[in-house]
């Protein structure tokens, strides 16, 4: 009953006198709570049959005439009917009318307390109305917004308005409204900040003002976010009435920024009117909108700012935000400038200081940005996939690219000095304040952000604490168009950003041709990261002026759209006019600043003519200070040993084979994995898993923070790894003993990541180029999961420091082998890998050449392994740190070898002084007698186990000798030259699981050939070429393999050949 009385009083129709109190009053602040308070409309005193215990018994009356009015005493019916219509204190109860003719006007009376009823209902249903209609246009508003500067085509790709939005009086009786409503006064209710300092409106302000602030030039989509807090900040932002105002100093420098955006793109046009530069024209107002965000940031303690973008307006943002000298820019038309480094100059990365213009602050800006020259892939399909690739696809590589080089600058920056204790709690900690001075801006183009499912992958990544940026601000530079392709031939959703609602981020679709607007949309953005440090969309409705490039042509598919856009005025002729109607600027002020920046550009232009050589060098973020020398050599070409004292490993092996943390119960079958690895720790001998777990304990030691991601890493996919414990009886009680090694050492993060290859390796590519001094690895759960990873090995991993002048020291592990279990998951399809590597194989290097070895790495692209030992796998992961320089790291890392009796390693190969070895040759009986051998096998990998076990069964381990390549890439040349010079009278071979069409023949046979000088054939040993890597079927896998080992091991089979 009280639920129904309150309701009833505060929606009792209101005076004239009552309607002035109320607008003069000022809201409360808090948002309302509805607590089950008893406020009775009469007061209990004019009742007094309600006090005592007689209450319960009528509230159980109460509830029975709420079932059924019919239930009760006519009486109680016209109480409880009279009380929930605000009776007056005293007369809700009417006494049974007496036999006399005055019983009639007590009739009457009470019959009009009854008809009272349906009026108060009509006012509840009614105000329920306007709260329904104001959450309309809270939710659909943006449906009906005036967001395409050319007026031609609905950014949500639909013309019809939605019927619970009132475009007109007769939509009002969707809500049981009309016309007379539009006047009457309604309450506001909390979810809405429309009334300013006023509780209540009349239903046609209500109207007014949901129009102002949602179907204008701002869309905002922000009610499918779950977080109250989160709606009804984005509310106050949008719907307090005044809230977007700008002083004329504001309107001022927009206008000079407009000024630099847009005369930049029409100097450039004047100079070069034939060259593709991808100019900006039709957004101008990017450049403005991009330093809004970065002053708003920079405001709110941001000192580091990594934008990436794709190919449209990356001159003018490197001219006008970056502030890189135009010298720089226009020298780099001129087609006989020389590059002093070797670059491809397809992606440029630039870091400066730049004064923050309001608050004199010093903000560092890095920029990845893209050159569309080279088209990687072929061109028939048009599938232009990223180098950062082509146009606009790029940003999405680059977007992995932004975020974990922020997330890198936030954990990694540069090898962990502090004296920490690195639990888990103490890291997520530390990231979270480095996340309010560092933060990401990637620029996206419309039918890329709709189109390509890496932007999908990345938004997931957003919120997982291993890999969260803490928010991005994502500027779709919203074209209304994909090179030629119509947005309603590119999508099915309504918006191209409609793929951020999935992590309940904001959405704000702006007018490209109302500057304030866009002004005030990238404030919100800015503040929206500040406060809640997730990800945030601006969506820049604008167009494209030109074609794709400048010297396509649009009309040829968009004839009317491109006929508009030649009649619509540049949108800073439209805001000048503007400023110069309202006051802000007179027209000499304006001519004035537009004469100062072309005086800037035609002085530029005069500086660059004298530009003879292009140092790519100069302006490239993360220059690793230290790690270089100042010219950007290697300060030595020489690698220390990579071996450690027994202490270490036996100290690394303790911990490995322990659980570091009291009262923690791990799993029953663990506890055996943990007592097997202690055994071998006393016996001196590693697995494949602890020859890792020392590997990375010592260089956390050294102070190198190791990184390892993938999907299952913690475990691993093969139950090997357990570098994270669980506690059986406490949920998420997690324990990783790798962080408990040393009392200062550096962090160890082991995080599995989410179901993404392409996504989450680009992310630990960024990592991984951020600082030199981290080890950063990402597993492939099997080795062909890479394939859907393959634009960032492709475009960013194999030609990298070819491209931008950038070393990067990722690693990739590839479990890799052929065990009989089907063609998917057996083959990390090394044969790709060796295809890209940079060497000649017909060009035999100078094997005298001092550093051999490390002058090999040096020059490769990156760098190729298949181990075959756990100790040898030991080295190369130290090597990877201890060399002078980086190169990216593929290892094909094994399956049955890591628990195969055979693979183990003795601590004395991991002792001080020894080295990874490139190659182990053969150091059994053939080796001890090489004239007597007949055949020399070169193999790699696990096959070696399957070679060796059917030598010792034929005897043959006198006759056959067997040299394994550890290191594909770069190739072994003079170690390869001593093994077939040891062995005068054996015939070669090389020996493979794979097929003849993959796996390293190809890689390997002519640079066995050019070792040898072509005085041998290298035979092949393997199985028959094939279009799926392994075959399904067991006993077909076993066939297979009998055969090889047959052909290795029968010394007449090749003679027939000859």
């Amino acid at each position: 009953m009280f639920h129904l009385r309150t309701c009833a009083a505060k929606l009792r129709p209101l005076t004239a006198s009552q309607t002035v109190k109320t607008f003069s009053q000022n809201r409360p602040a808090a948002a309302r709570t509805f607590q089950q308070i008893r406020c009775y409309s009469a007061p209990v005193a004019a009742e007094p049959f309600l006090s005592g215990t007689s209450s319960n018994y009528v509230e159980e009356m109460y509830c029975a005439w709420l079932e059924n009015p019919k239930s009760v005493h006519k009486s109680w019916d016209i109480f409880f009917r009279n009380t929930n219509a605000g009776a007056p204190p005293g007369t809700a109860y009417q006494s049974p009318l007496p036999l006399s003719r005055g019983s009639l006007a007590a009739v009457a009376h009470a019959q009009s307390l009854v008809e009272a009823q349906p009026n108060v209902d009509k006012l509840v249903e009614d105000h329920l109305a306007v709260q329904s209609l104001i959450r309309a246009y809270q939710i659909r508003g943006h449906h009906v917004a005036q967001l395409d500067p050319l007026g031609i085509l609905d950014a949500d790709l639909d013309s019809s308005v939605p019927a619970d939005i009132i475009s007109s009086t007769d939509k009002l009786g969707f809500y049981g409204l009309d016309e007379s409503d539009l006047d009457k006064v309604f309450h506001l209710p909390t979810t809405t900040f429309i009334g300013g300092q006023e509780s209540a409106l009349p239903l046609r302000e209500i109207i007014r003002r949901l129009e102002m602030a949602y179907c204008q030039h701002i869309g905002v989509e922000f009610m499918f976010i779950n977080d109250l807090e989160q709606c009804q900040w984005i509310r106050q932002k949008f719907e307090t009435p005044g809230i977007m105002q700008f002083t004329n100093e504001e309107k001022r420098t927009l206008l000079a920024r407009l000024v630099r955006s847009t005369r930049f793109e029409e100097f450039l046009q004047r100079k070069w009117s034939s060259e593709k530069r991808f100019g900006l024209e039709g957004c101008e107002v990017l450049i403005p909108a991009l330093k809004t965000i970065i002053d708003k940031s920079s405001e709110n303690g941001v000192d580091y700012v990594i934008m990436g973008m794709p190919h449209r307006g990356r001159l003018n943002v490197l001219a006008n935000v970056i502030r890189k000298e135009l010298e720089q820019i226009f020298c780099q038309f001129d087609s006989k400038l020389e590059a002093a480094d070797e670059s491809a100059q397809t992606m440029l990365s630039q870091v400066c200081p730049c004064p923050n213009m309001d608050s004199c602050q010093a903000l560092f800006l890095s920029l990845l940005v893209t050159s569309p020259q080279a088209l990687p892939c072929p061109q028939q399909d048009h599938s232009r996939l990223p180098q950062c690739s082509m146009a606009w696809r790029s940003q999405y590589n680059i977007t992995k690219m932004i975020k974990n080089k922020y997330h890198d600058k936030r954990k990694t920056d540069y090898r962990c000095q502090q004296k920490t204790d690195w639990t888990e709690k103490t890291f997520w900690i530390w990231g979270l304040l480095w996340c309010l001075q560092v933060m990401s801006i990637l620029l996206h183009g419309d039918a890329a952000f709709a189109g390509q499912g890496i932007v999908y992958e990345t938004f997931h990544l957003s919120d997982l604490p291993s890999y969260t940026t803490h928010g991005t601000v994502h500027v779709v530079v919203n074209n209304q168009i994909g090179f030629t392709t119509d947005p309603r031939m590119a999508r099915s959703s309504p918006y191209p950003t409609d793929v951020a609602r999935v992590v309940n981020a904001p959405i704000f679709h702006v007018n490209s041709d109302d500057p304030e607007a866009v002004m005030y949309v990238c404030k919100v953005a800015a503040e929206w990261r500040s406060t809640f440090h997730k990800d945030v969309v601006v969506d820049l409705v604008c167009y494209r002026r030109n074609g794709h490039n400048e010297m396509d042509e649009p009309m040829f598919t968009q004839p009317l759209m491109y006929k508009q856009i030649r009649k619509q005025k540049p949108v800073l002729q439209k805001y000048a006019e503007l400023l110069v109607s309202q006051g802000v600027v007179n027209q000499p002020e304006y001519e004035e600043e537009i004469s100062k920046y072309d005086k800037i550009c035609e002085e530029a232009f005069a500086r660059s003519k004298d530009e003879k050589i292009l140092h790519i060098k100069h302006w490239l973020d993360s220059p690793w200070p230290g790690f270089f020398t100042l010219d950007g050599q290697p300060r030595s070409m020489s690698c220390p040993s990579t071996g450690l004292t027994e202490d270490i490993l036996t100290h690394i092996g303790n911990v490995a084979s322990s659980v570091p943390v009291e009262n923690f119960t791990i799993h029953g079958g663990l506890s055996r994995i943990l007592k097997t690895r202690g055994e071998m720790v006393k016996n001196r001998t590693v697995d494949w898993a602890l020859a890792e777990y020392m590997a990375f304990g010592s260089l956390l030691k050294e102070g190198i923070h190791i990184r390892l991601s993938g999907q299952d890493v913690e475990r691993g996919t093969f139950s090997h790894r357990h570098h994270v414990l669980h506690d059986q009886n406490v949920d998420k009680r997690t324990c990783i003993p790798m962080n408990h090694l040393w009392p200062n050492q550096a962090p160890y993060t082991v995080c599995n990541s989410s179901l993404s290859e392409y996504g989450v390796l680009g992310f630990e590519l960024g990592f991984a180029m951020a600082s030199p001094n981290a080890l950063v690895l990402w597993e492939a759960q099997f080795g062909d999961f890479h394939n859907t990873a393959q634009c960032i090995i492709d475009q960013f991993i194999c030609p990298g420091q070819a491209k931008w002048v950038r070393q990067n020291g990722i690693v990739l592990l590839l479990p890799h082998g052929m065990e009989g279990m089907g063609p998917e998951h057996s083959s990390a399809r090394p044969e790709r890998f060796l295809q890209m590597c940079n060497d000649d194989p017909d060009v035999l290097p100078d094997l005298k050449e001092a550093n051999f070895d490390i002058n090999q790495l040096y020059d490769c692209n990156w760098v190729v392994v298949n181990c075959s030992t756990p100790g040898n796998f030991f080295h190369v992961l130290r090597r990877q740190i201890l060399l002078p320089f980086r190169k990216p790291l593929i290892i094909f890392t094994p399956k049955s070898l890591l628990r195969h009796p055979e693979a183990r390693s003795s601590f004395d190969e991991m002792l001080p002084g020894t080295h990874f070895q490139r190659v182990i040759p053969e150091d059994g009986p053939a080796a001890q007698n090489p004239e007597n051998v007949k055949r020399l096998l070169f193999c790699t990998g696990k096959v070696y186990y399957d070679l060796t076990r059917e030598r010792k069964a034929r005897d043959m381990v006198g006759q056959v000798a067997i040299t394994r390549i550890e290191q594909l890439s770069p190739f072994p040349f003079d170690l390869l030259l001593k093994e077939v010079q040891k062995y005068p009278n054996a015939e070669l071979a090389w020996c493979q699981e794979e097929h003849k069409n993959q796996g390293y023949y190809d890689y390997v046979k002519p640079r066995l050939r050019t070792t040898i000088s072509r005085a041998k054939p290298v035979w092949y040993a393997g199985r028959d070429p094939a279009a799926a890597p392994a075959t399904g079927n067991k006993k077909t896998h076993l066939t297979e393999l009998q055969r090889l080992l047959d052909t290795a091991f029968d010394l007449d089979v090749f003679k027939n050949f000859s």
